[in-house]
């Protein structure tokens, strides 16, 4: 059994540890809160717009935006994951890297030109760690990502797209689903096709087809709206990935706060046992020294 002193010891070092998670937990409390608004925020405008593109999607019109074809042949696709910078966060980062790899060989496998980009340090240390090599990476991005620097990434992604440099553009990320669930997700963004389709596409399958009057021109009007409907969509990838960071590292310290809190009374129930080991020893010494005077 430990001494009273190293039980003392240990017990403090604990509740110093105890205060640090304890904290981290109330910061990513708060942090979560903000980002579960701006991802709030953002999902009503992404919803209806994606809701327009399927049922002009849908609609019978002379055209189409390159941005909803599907290309031909599948040649050339970009793999975006999005990870933490910080660590202590449970399993976030492992269970959006561990299927993003998976896909990553299957793809190569199959004969596709993979180009890999990673957001997040703990994602580039993973695939540097695995000896995947990665194309592009970025560090910037937060609890606060900024829609100037996503719309970048984005409006590159639109280009090579449209001229035919991308076939595919899956964004793998923790996809939020409510505040005590969110899953893995590898998601197809590029063609828009599949992202239109869980808006107004059953609408307008199952209704009678919308007629649309286009001021000034559909040509004009879809040229704008179709990337603006990918951007928006792409934008909010992050805003769930930031929450999703955030909800998992309040798990994570307040389960480490608890496991702290269990470990302190254990050893304060250790340490009362030690002491009273202790006492019992003095006072049989007390009795035997004098017992020895008389």
């Amino acid at each position: 059994m430990a001494s009273a002193r190293e039980l003392v010891k240990r017990r403090k070092s604990i509740r110093n540890i105890r205060k640090i998670t304890r904290t981290m937990e109330l910061i990513a409390t708060a942090r979560f809160k903000k980002a579960m608004d701006r991802a709030s925020e953002a999902a009503a405008y992404t919803r209806k717009i994606n809701e327009i593109v399927a049922d002009l999607a849908a609609a019978d019109l002379k055209f189409s935006h390159p941005l909803l074809q599907q290309p031909a042949e599948e040649k050339n696709v970009a793999i975006l994951v999005l990870t933490s910078n910080r660590g202590l966060c449970g399993g976030y980062n492992g269970g959006i890297l561990r299927p993003t790899l998976r896909r990553l060989r299957q793809l190569e496998s199959d004969g596709k030109n993979v180009s890999l980009e990673v957001s997040g340090k703990r994602g580039i240390a993973f695939m540097k760690f695995e000896g995947v090599p990665i194309d592009r990476s970025y560090t910037q991005f937060e609890d606060k990502p900024a829609f100037d620097d996503v719309n970048e990434i984005a409006s590159r992604y639109v280009a090579d797209f449209i001229a035919g440099r991308l076939d595919r553009v899956d964004v793998a990320y923790q996809e939020f689903l409510s505040s005590s669930k969110q899953a893995p997700t590898i998601q197809t963004l590029l063609p828009i096709g599949d992202l239109a389709g869980s808006g107004g596409a059953d609408e307008a399958s199952n209704g009678a087809s919308i007629d649309y009057e286009f001021l000034p021109s559909a040509e004009e009007i879809l040229e704008e709206l179709v990337p603006a409907a990918f951007k928006a969509r792409f934008f909010k990838t992050f805003l769930d990935a930031a929450v999703g960071e955030q909800i998992a590292r309040m798990v994570a310290m307040k389960s480490a706060t608890e496991n702290a809190d269990e470990m302190i009374r254990d050893i304060s129930m250790e340490y009362n046992r030690a002491r009273q080991t202790q006492i019992t020893s003095e006072l049989a010494e007390i009795i035997g020294g004098a017992a020895a005077l008389e």
